[in-house]
């Protein structure tokens, strides 16, 4: 059975309206809400993370904190677990007009025609959490997420740890040379699969519910993410070597159809993202805590940690900026500049 919660429910135009509720928008107003006999929308916010999740349990507070800041007249139903589909599924839903948000990065959005957005996922951009935050409130990072609404797709919320993505693999190493020939999973974008070919590995894009038995049978020798999603996908089970990397301090964004946010009224704006940063908040303390949580949880489980030098997978790493196929769609200038906007 879909578990549901309540985020957004409010009077639109009648056309956006129609739109909405064709979507699978309720059609009933909330008990004590406003706009009379207006027809109310909902939102529909999915995400691939699972119940319990940190990320999942700052949506739920997020639905709290918006309910009790509009009254009760803004609400949202909450799809965990990739019920609604995937991420392309419902960036492509929100662009066509439905009342869907979700989760993405920058790395999604280099695909989407904002080629510049990707370079907040390369390897080692940021040195602490405080650069990433940052240079989400820099001049350069506000023109991005304009060029992003051109492309149908509104930023609600940027400031949401998603986690430091560290390196499980199935062999022991004892430097950065030792992951030449290393098959490692990543997501199917370019920035993190020339991230890691600079770092000497074989990148191998594949849906993440693939992993596990790709890893039984020797198909990859490893993967990365930050440590929740290894360990809740029990994939310290067939890979037992982890190296702390922290190559990407992966913060990422809510976001919804240009159009959606655009029915809104400006203070319906304003409930709808201010509670976002709230929830934002509150998530990172989340995942402050089970960081150090699952890692005790791994090493219990038979998970060796390799102690090497990082710095030496940054040096590295160094490579991926002046990649041709990386940067040939990138402002010229454009890491000298970011750094910049983060300082």
């Amino acid at each position: 059975m879909v578990s549901r919660r309540t985020l957004l429910t409010l009077p639109v135009p009648v056309a956006l309206g129609a739109a909405l509720a064709s979507c699978g928008g309720s059609s009933t107003a909330p008990s004590g809400g406003e706009g009379g006999g207006s027809t109310p929308i909902t939102l529909q916010a999915g995400y691939e993370n699972n119940p319990g999740e940190p990320i999942d349990l700052a949506m739920n507070k997020w639905s709290e904190l918006l309910a009790e800041k509009s009254g009760g007249t803004m609400r949202m139903d909450i799809y965990p677990s990739s019920q609604l589909g995937s991420k392309k599924d419902l960036i492509d839903q929100m662009i066509a007009g439905s009342p869907v948000i979700t989760l993405a990065d920058g790395a999604f959005y280099a695909d989407m025609g904002v080629p510049d957005f990707g370079i907040v996922f390369g390897p080692f951009l940021f040195d602490t959490w405080d650069d990433a935050w940052r240079l989400t409130q820099s001049d350069w990072y506000a023109e991005q997420s304009a060029l992003l609404e051109n492309q149908g797709v509104r930023i609600l919320t940027s400031k949401w740890k998603y986690g430091d993505r560290h390196l499980l693999i199935n062999r022991s190493i004892d430097s950065v040379d030792g992951l030449k020939g290393l098959k490692v999973r990543v997501p199917n974008n370019l920035i993190q699969i020339k991230g890691f070919e600079a770092m000497g590995a074989t990148p191998t894009p594949m849906a993440l519910g693939e992993v596990y038995t790709a890893l039984q049978t020797g198909t990859i020798d490893g993967l990365e993410n930050p440590l929740p999603v290894l360990y809740n996908g029990r994939f310290q089970e067939v890979a037992k070597y982890l190296i702390l990397t922290g190559h990407v301090r992966n913060f990422t964004t809510w976001i919804t159809g240009t159009a959606t946010f655009n029915a809104l009224s400006d203070e319906q704006k304003q409930w709808l993202t201010e509670t976002g940063d709230e929830a934002g908040v509150f998530n990172n303390e989340k995942q402050d805590l089970v960081f150090d949580e699952t890692l005790q949880k791994m090493k219990d489980e038979g998970v060796t940690v390799l102690d090497l030098d990082i710095n030496e997978f940054k040096q590295k790493a160094q490579s991926f900026y002046s990649m041709d196929e990386v940067t040939k769609n990138w402002t010229p200038g454009l890491y000298d500049t970011v750094r910049a906007a983060m300082k």
